[in-house]
């Protein structure tokens, strides 16, 4: 049980890290609203959790018994590119304030590097599908975390008197490369 947890902390500080600037894209746009950013955090969830899963699988059953595992970059993208729409569709229907606030971001959860980084790591520290599901849905978690506790200081943020020359962009970089340096600081703690 204590490897478990172990294993739970460890992706989940680690990856908040590696999400932070893998994921870069998602904390310009979509994390000025904490709603929006929980929304994004949670389709990310699901992707990079399913992705994990769907992955794993053909890496395992399908590119490493035909011998074509130097095609897995090209089969993940792909992979993940269908999850997407497969949850841009869902919450077209049944979400549609969250599908319109997430706008752009939501495809790009395609080309998110922290969903594909995800993938291929599991598969390059040779994790099993149990694993890799774990691995990839608290990574998905710390994306989550990171996420919405951007968009809540930049909602703070938001409210203070900044310098012009650092609006916009450029505080949420120096906002992101803080939580970074904080998150940093739990790292071994369990």
């Amino acid at each position: 049980m204590n490897i478990i947890l172990l294993a739970i902390s460890a992706a989940l500080v680690n990856n908040v890290i590696l999400s932070q600037f893998m994921g870069i894209c998602p904390f310009l746009g979509v994390s000025k609203k904490v709603s929006t950013a929980a929304g994004m955090g949670g389709a990310v969830i699901f992707v990079m959790t399913i992705a994990s899963a769907v992955t794993s699988v053909i890496y395992h059953f399908v590119l490493v018994p035909l011998k074509l595992s130097y095609l897995n970059t090209i089969v993940f993208i792909l992979v993940i590119a269908a999850l997407v729409q497969f949850v841009e569709m869902f919450l077209k229907k049944t979400i549609p304030s969250l599908y319109e606030a997430l706008g752009v971001y939501l495809p790009l959860i395609t080309t998110n590097c922290a969903v594909l980084g995800i993938a291929l790591k599991n598969v390059q520290d040779d994790l099993n599908i149990g694993e890799s599901i774990i691995n990839g849905m608290f990574s998905a978690v710390g994306f989550a975390i990171a996420i919405i506790v951007m968009a809540g200081i930049r909602e703070k943020i938001d409210k203070n008197d900044i310098p012009e020359s650092f609006k916009g962009a450029p505080i949420v970089l120096i906002t992101a490369g803080l939580m970074a340096i904080a998150f940093l600081g739990l790292n071994g703690l369990i």
